[in-house]
């Protein structure tokens, strides 16, 4: 079991002209799922090809076309399910949101309004401060993408490009739990993770496969803690949504630019309208999209050519038990297991390729060692060469056996991290490099001892100082380890120099 004890964040807090403010926000994520074909069509979902070439009849909604329920769409998004520890619904069916724009052209979405696929569920979010919010998911229900209009191709007309149309959308909703800026770009990073663990999304906002529609009201210290009491939403101010954002750092500018913006509303004795709205983040503000929709404002009804969709336990189960372990429990297993710290284990396990490299590397190893130069020395250089951990120039073999020789003293960690830039850059055996390039760390206390003696011959005024102040030791150590090149062993020659000097 994890132990999910921890210490709630404070809600951010933003001091207007007359009273003090706390932000309430709820996310409405949309990532798209991981899978070849589309939602209800065989079309690819390839990104980057030709505009318009990724189509088949049913995207293009010809006259007397039928979707096609994507099986493996659905596993995907039970797979989410379960992965937020979420209720899934065996039987769910699709509806049809009708409205127009110019990229859709069945003049509606296929959608999951009244009875969606998952229901509720849960993420623990942490913050870097070691505080955490446990954030409710209210549901999750599957959609079509719509395409994409392109508008700064032409001063004059706008082109559509229709390969994006009717691939698998998750609608990953939560309840209003989030309390900054700060906490929002952490949910979805954590929404992210999870879901690549998973397999079922790739979280690549810039391609727009992870986009969020952010809900953004303001209240007054208190009412929040009674709207948690009570479930009333008349304690929480009226809601406005930032439409399509799909930058972490745009999130948090506009949650904070529209709590100003609502702020100033209410205590010049306005009020504030519920609406959908854009940020701009050139001119640091939110402006009005279009008023707020209800449900009934898009006509919803259900799907006439979709039967409902019913699944059996055994099937959900038995996706259940091929879930691959998530970044909470394997977190929680490298802290046990490894002995590391709750922070080296956030590093460790933020991405699915990390926590398998360094597995690897610590296998049947000292784990405090393998995380400290998987995070310090390969993340540092990875990162100075702006290269993924996927495209590591050393394999977790490579460094297995660097470590492996430190522990041996064959090698001082100074000569590693040499050795370390040399197989990064050149390759090869990490044991061979140190035979064929005379590497090896001195270890016969005969030849450090004798290079200690011409030392301490040759620096008689510093010997009297040193026994005077043992701090300057220090200054004999490393004299030796310059005569040797660097390959004495450190902890022979420190123990050999408070022999000589008395200390």
């Amino acid at each position: 079991m994890l132990d999910l004890t921890y210490e709630l964040p404070k809600p951010k807090t933003i001091a207007g002209a007359k009273h003090d403010w706390e932000l309430v926000i709820g996310m409405e994520v949309h990532a798209q799922v991981s899978s070849n074909a589309k939602l209800f069509s065989g079309a690819s979902t390839k990104f980057g090809a030709e505009p318009n070439s990724n189509v088949s009849f049913v995207d293009a909604a010809m006259p007397g076309m039928l979707p096609v329920i994507n099986e493996f769409c659905v596993e995907q998004a039970v797979r989410t399910g379960l992965g937020l520890k979420a209720q899934i619904n065996l039987k769910s069916a699709f509806d049809r949101k009708n409205y127009f724009y110019p990229d859709l052209p069945q003049g509606y979405q296929i959608s999951q309004l009244y009875h969606p696929i998952v229901g509720e569920g849960e993420v623990l979010v942490e913050l870097g401060d070691g505080t955490a919010r446990m954030v409710r998911i209210e549901r999750i229900h599957m959609e079509q993408d719509a395409g994409k209009s392109i508008h700064d191709m032409d001063p004059n007309m706008s082109f559509v490009d229709l390969n994006r149309t009717g691939v698998c959308l998750m609608e990953i909703v939560s309840r209003p739990d989030i309390r900054g800026p700060e906490e929002a770009a952490a949910y979805i990073a954590k929404l992210r993770q999870i879901m690549r663990y998973l397999g079922t999304c790739d979280g690549n906002m810039q391609n727009g496969n992870l986009r969020a529609d952010v809900n953004v009201s303001i209240c007054r210290p208190g009412d929040y803690e009674k709207y948690m009491e009570t479930q009333d939403f008349s304690h929480l101010g009226t809601r406005c949504e930032i439409k399509n954002m799909n930058s972490m750092r745009f999130i948090q500018q506009a949650i904070e630019v529209e709590a100003r913006r609502q702020i100033a509303i209410v205590e010049a004795g306005g009020k504030v309208e519920q609406e959908t709205r854009l940020y701009d983040p050139d001119k640091g503000e939110t402006r009005s999209m279009r008023s707020k929709e209800e449900a009934h404002d898009y006509r919803y009804f259900p799907d006439p050519d979709l039967l409902p969709l019913e699944i059996e336990q055994a099937w959900v189960d038995d996706i259940a038990a091929k879930l691959p372990e998530l970044p909470d429990e394997k977190k929680a297993r490298f802290i046990n297991d490894f002995g590391l710290t709750d922070y080296d284990a956030s590093v460790l396990t933020a991405e699915v390729e990390s926590a398998v490299y360094f597995e690897e590397v610590a296998k049947s190893r000292n784990g405090k060692l393998a995380a400290n130069w998987v995070i310090n020395e390969l993340f540092g250089r990875l990162k100075k060469d702006d290269r993924d951990i996927t495209d590591s120039p050393v394999s977790p073999a490579q460094l297995g056996e660097i470590i492996d020789l430190i522990a041996s003293d064959a090698i001082s960690g100074k000569i590693a991290k040499d050795l370390f830039e040399i197989v990064y850059t050149e390759g090869g055996d990490p044991a061979q490099i140190v035979e064929e390039r005379g590497m090896k760390q001195v270890t016969d206390t005969g030849a450090i001892e004798a290079a200690l003696d011409e030392i301490i011959a040759a620096n008689p005024a510093q010997v009297e100082k040193a026994k005077v102040n043992p701090k300057l030791a220090g200054w004999f150590v490393g004299q030796v380890m310059k005569a040797t090149g660097g390959k004495a062993n450190p902890k022979a020659v420190n123990q050999l120099v408070a022999q000589k000097l008395g200390q």
